[in-house]
């Protein structure tokens, strides 16, 4: 839809797409991810989703992380390359008008985990 457009553009920043669930010193579900609801999170998780959108946003096209690894450490927070000073876009990333695969890709993270996870979050929530 916006493909022709050069003052605006529609990027997916799939930093989401193959996050595991983070986990603590003990290998449990690490709760300080998360609101006292469990479901949505908390400051420090709101952080880590931020500095990855940042980073998928910085990354070009085709190339972006497709995951969260939760580690509470500034340092992975990227600056814009000087060499490109700009958000990424298809366009600028090299593509241009060339047909790129958008098709929904196949996730990494079988669906019974997904499932599983959200029981256990569940369940540890009740605790």
């Amino acid at each position: 839809r916006y493909e022709q457009r050069e003052d605006f553009a529609v990027v997916i920043q799939p930093f989401f797409r193959n996050t595991l669930f983070p986990l603590d010193s003990t290998s449990r579900p690490d709760m300080s991810f998360f609101a006292a609801d469990c479901l949505h999170f908390s400051v420090r998780g709101y952080a880590e989703m931020a500095m990855a959108l940042w980073n998928n946003m910085l990354e070009p096209v085709g190339e972006k992380q497709t995951y969260n690894n939760f580690t509470h450490d500034r340092s992975k927070l990227r600056c814009p390359n000087p060499e490109k000073p700009f958000l990424s876009t298809r366009r600028n990333s090299g593509f241009g008008n060339s047909d790129l695969n958008l098709e929904k890709t196949e996730s990494s993270v079988p669906y019974w985990a997904v499932i599983v996870t959200a029981v256990a979050g569940v369940l540890v929530g009740s605790l």
